[in-house]
C-alpha cells in the first residue's frame, strides 16, 4: 500500500511515497522555486542517486506533475502507474480548534482551512495550493489532511489561556495552539514502546530541537503543555526567532526605531535567536566552531539556549509531577551531543544518571538511550519520523 505525502510551501513543494505495509520510503524529492526563475525538481529513489531536473514550474499544479513523472518514469520511475498510489496525505499546519486529529479532505474541509488562514497567514495558503494541485491532477484518489496544531489540542485550558481579556479568545481565536504535532506525537509513541509501559502511565518530555525549536509534555500518550504558542514564534529561542521576550519588548522597538507591524515581525522572527544573539549564524555547527575558537557572543548564545531548554524541561516534570524520559529529536537533538550535554548537565536531582561517553559516541540516525542503566529518568535520542505519522494517519482515516 503506498502512500505519496506531501508538504508544499509558497514557492516548495516536499514530496515522499512510502510503502505503508513495509514500513519505508521508496523515493523522495523536493520542488524548488515554484513560480521563480531557476525552478527544479530534485528526485531520489531510495537506494539510488538523486535526480535534478530543471524546468520551469509556474505553480503547484506543474510542480505535481513533475513530481508524478518522475515516479511513474520507465526508466527512472519506482511505479508503473498513477494507480498503485492509494492515497495521499498532506502536511497541514494549522487546523485551529476546528481539526483535533487528522482529517479527509472534503470541500467543505477546504472551505473551513480557508476560515483559519488568519491564524497561520504564511501557512496555509501555501498548504492549500498544494491540496488544490493534487485534487486537480490525481481526481478521486482520497486526500487526508494532516495537521501540526492537532496533537495539541488536548491541552487543557490552564495550558493554552492567555492572561489577556476572554473576549480575545473567544472572539479572535488568540490562545496557545503548539506546533510539531507530528513529530512529539511519533517520538512519545517510540518512547513509550521503549519504555514498555503502558502508555497511559508514562510521562514524557520530548525536545523537537532545530532550527524551530519546541518542547512538549506528554502525560498518559496526550500532550498537556508545550512551548510553541499562537504562533511558532513562542517558547525557546530558535535559528532566527527570539522565544519568549517580554511583549513590551514589541512596543519599545517600534517606538524607537518607528517600524511598522512588518519590520518588527522580521526583526523578532528572522533575524533574533542565535543568529541576533551570536552574530554568527542560526546554524549550531557555526555556532561550536565559534564557541571553540573564543567566540564570547557565540558561547552566550548556545548557553541561553540550552538553559531555557533545561528551565522548560524543569517545568514540565513539575507540570506532570515527574518524568520517566527525555527524548531529543529533530537536527539538532538528534545530532548535536554539544546542546545535549549542557541541557542535562546537573539533572541528577530529576533521576537522570546521563552516561556522557554514550551521549559523545551517539550515532546519527539511530535510537539510543544515553543514561545508565540505573537511571530512573531514561534520556534517549529518537530520530523523528514525520512522514510516516502523516502516512499512517492517511491509511487509517482513508479506510484502506
Amino acid at each position: 500500500m503506498k502512500i505519496l505525502i506531501i508538504n508544499a510551501g509558497s514557492s516548495s513543494l516536499k514530496y515522499q511515497l512510502t510503502s505503508i505495509d513495509e514500513n519505508k520510503t521508496i523515493a523522495k524529492g523536493l520542488c524548488e522555486r515554484i513560480g521563480l526563475a531557476g525552478s527544479a525538481l530534485i528526485y531520489k529513489p531510495t537506494g539510488r542517486d538523486a535526480y535534478e531536473f530543471k524546468k520551469q514550474m509556474n505553480d503547484h499544479t506543474e510542480a505535481m506533475k513533475m513530481v508524478l513523472g518522475a515516479l511513474i518514469d520507465p526508466t527512472i520511475g519506482v511505479i508503473s502507474g498513477m494507480e498503485e498510489i492509494c492515497a495521499v496525505g498532506h502536511r497541514l499546519v494549522h487546523g485551529g480548534e476546528k481539526f483535533t486529529g487528522s482529517a479527509l479532505i472534503t470541500d467543505e474541509m477546504l472551505a473551513t482551512m480557508e476560515e483559519l488562514t488568519e491564524l497561520a497567514p504564511l501557512h496555509n495558503p501555501a498548504n492549500l495550493m498544494g491540496v488544490r494541485a493534487c485534487r486537480e491532477i490525481m481526481g478521486d484518489i482520497p486526500m487526508v489532511g494532516v495537521f501540526d496544531t492537532a496533537f495539541h489540542q488536548t491541552m487543557p485550558k490552564k495550558a493554552y489561556l492567555y492572561a489577556i481579556p476572554y473576549e480575545a479568545y473567544t472572539q479572535m481565536r488568540i490562545r496557545r495552539y503548539g506546533f510539531h504535532g507530528t513529530s512529539h506525537l511519533y517520538v512519545s509513541e517510540r518512547a513509550v514502546a521503549l519504555l514498555n509501559k503502558p502508555a497511559e502511565n508514562t510521562k514524557i518530555i520530548t525536545c523537537h530541537l532545530g532550527n524551530g525549536s519546541s518542547i512538549a509534555a506528554v502525560n498518559g500518550g496526550k500532550s498537556v503543555d508545550t512551548t510553541m504558542g499562537f504562533t511558532p514564534l513562542e517558547g525557546l529561542p530558535m535559528g532566527s526567532r527570539c522565544g519568549d521576550i517580554d511583549p513590551a519588548i514589541v512596543t519599545y522597538l517600534m517606538d524607537k526605531n518607528n517600524w511598522n507591524t512588518s519590520e518588527v515581525c522580521a526583526y523578532l522572527n528572522k533575524q533574533s535567536g542565535m543568529c541576533g544573539l551570536s552574530g554568527v549564524s542560526p546554524d549550531f555547527r557555526d555556532l561550536w566552531v565559534a564557541h571553540n575558537n573564543g567566540n564570547e557572543r557565540a558561547t552566550a548564545a548556545l548557553e541561553v539556549f540550552c538553559y531555557k531548554v533545561k528551565r522548560y524541561i524543569g517545568a514540565y516534570a513539575a507540570v506532570m509531577n515527574g518524568v520517566d524520559a527525555i527524548v531529543f529529536t529533530a537536527g539538532i537533538g538528534e545530532n548535536d551531543s554539544g546542546v545535549r550535554e549542557w541541557v542535562m548537565k546537573d539533572m541528577e536531582y530529576l533521576g537522570v544518571d546521563f552516561n556522557l561517553d554514550l551521549n559523545r559516541k551517539c550515532p546519527r540516525g539511530k535510537e539510543v538511550e544515553l543514561t545508565n542503566p540505573n537511571s530512573r529518568t531514561k534520556v534517549f535520542v529518537i530520530p523523528t519520523d514525520e512522514e510516516m505519522v502523516i502516512a499512517r494517519d492517511t491509511a487509517r482515516i482513508a479506510k484502506l
